[in-house]
């Protein structure tokens, strides 16, 4: 276990890049022989756009890697990842995930475990803490983050 806490702070490191950029505090790495091979953050704000998720930064930046580096994969991302990500996750048969936190916002967990997809919650308090203190400082934006995709969150101030 000592190296899921080890990969889960090297994504802690892109969701402060993340925040540091003025973006939504999730990060991810992507982790194949215990080795980085992929890492991003959350990049919504910073590019304008509807798709780069930590999670899918992070495939990005690992490139076009062969099917069979992607079953040997582990992708671990601060946060629950949600529909559209763990869709990504299922397309390139990525086998396990790692999560920092699933209280903030619950993502789609069942879908991946309903497809084989082993699914580790680490319940780290300092990934729920630094998105939290985001969502304190940026209410509205977080709001209309969530609005865009139907989520809900049961954080109150």
């Amino acid at each position: 276990m000592k190296k899921e806490y080890f990969f889960m702070k090297e994504a802690l490191k892109e969701a402060r890049k993340s925040q540091k950029e003025g973006g939504v505090p999730i990060g991810a790495v992507l982790v194949e022989d215990d080795k980085i091979v992929g890492r991003g953050h959350n990049r919504l704000l910073q590019d304008d756009s509807v798709i780069l998720h930590g999670e899918m930064d992070c495939m990005e930046s690992a490139g076009r890697l062969m099917g069979v580096d992607y079953e040997k994969c582990t992708l671990y991302t601060t946060l629950s990842p949600c529909p559209m990500c763990s869709g990504a996750v299922l397309l390139y048969k990525i086998l396990r995930v790692v999560i920092g936190e699933n209280t903030t916002l619950m993502g789609a967990e069942d879908l991946l475990e309903a497809n084989g997809v082993e699914v580790i919650n680490l319940g780290l308090d300092e990934c729920r803490e630094v998105l939290e203190e985001y969502i304190k400082d940026n209410p509205e934006i977080w709001a209309q983050e969530l609005e865009r995709v139907g989520g809900s969150t049961d954080l109150e101030d």
